[in-house]
């Protein structure tokens, strides 16, 4: 008997998963849809329970590595017309801009203040690009199933991040994240993010709904997606910079 334990022992070591492979399944279930065109609607609540909702339009084109994005504010009145559009990079920051249509100008977001609030939300600028395993590095230990759930510890590459450690939480079956605790510069958590109302389009998987919780400060922004279409033919040239000011 002692034999046979030892060897279902070994054998579940063998298929154990590393943090970093559970991260990459997860990216996996997430790739494919090569180009996205969306509705969106934000939430903004403070920590009186107030609300103030905005509404925009999201475009994104798939890269081997590296995604691009643009999203316009369609309402209220006050951000009608702001634009955001990110280049995502491996092996370097991404590259932002942000379009301000009352002083006409584009604005580039520096890589040292990318942790910043993006349009007073509890989402930084850095929570706006795509998930990619290789932004991040991984502790090297198996993850561990419990009751479905892998629990997986990253810490980002980049010197700018606004955050010292992420613990995320992925469903074992799907590979698709259910929840993200970030932890701000002190080791502190700061904000906790719920992923839901997943869409699934055949062969990859589209996120419906973030709600970003901030511990700190008892606020809140939810994030939802409408009528999302992909693989919609879009191109490079329609994530070039002179359409932030059109």
């Amino acid at each position: 008997m002692k034999y046979i334990v030892v060897t279902l022992v070994l054998i579940c070591n063998l298929f154990a998963l590393s943090y970093q492979e559970v991260a990459q399944k997860s990216e996996d279930a997430m790739s494919g849809f090569q180009d996205s065109i969306s509705n969106m609607e934000m939430t903004l609540i403070n920590a009186n329970g107030q609300k103030k909702v905005r509404t925009m339009k999201m475009k994104v084109l798939e890269g081997k590595d590296e995604d691009k994005s643009l999203m316009e504010f369609l309402t209220p009145a006050d951000v009608r017309g702001t634009k955001f559009l990110n280049y995502e990079h491996v092996d370097k920051d991404d590259d932002q801009w942000l379009y301000l249509p009352a002083l006409k100008r584009v604005k580039r977001i520096a890589s040292k203040n990318k942790s910043g609030s993006f349009m007073g939300s509890e989402f930084s600028y850095e929570d706006l690009s795509a998930f990619n395993v290789k932004k991040y590095i991984y502790e090297e230990k198996q993850a561990q199933e419990k009751n479905g759930t892998y629990m997986i510890v990253s810490k980002p590459v980049s010197k700018y991040s606004g955050y010292t450690k992420l613990i995320t939480y992925i469903d074992a079956k799907t590979f698709l994240a259910q929840k993200i605790e970030y932890f701000d510069r002190k080791h502190e958590l700061l904000k906790i993010a719920e992923f839901s109302n997943y869409k699934n389009f055949g062969d990859v998987y589209r996120i419906g709904k973030i709600d970003m919780k901030n511990v700190q400060n008892d606020k809140e922004t939810i994030l939802i997606w409408k009528d999302e279409k992909i693989k919609n033919g879009l191109k490079d040239k329609d994530f070039h910079k002179r359409y932030l000011k059109r």
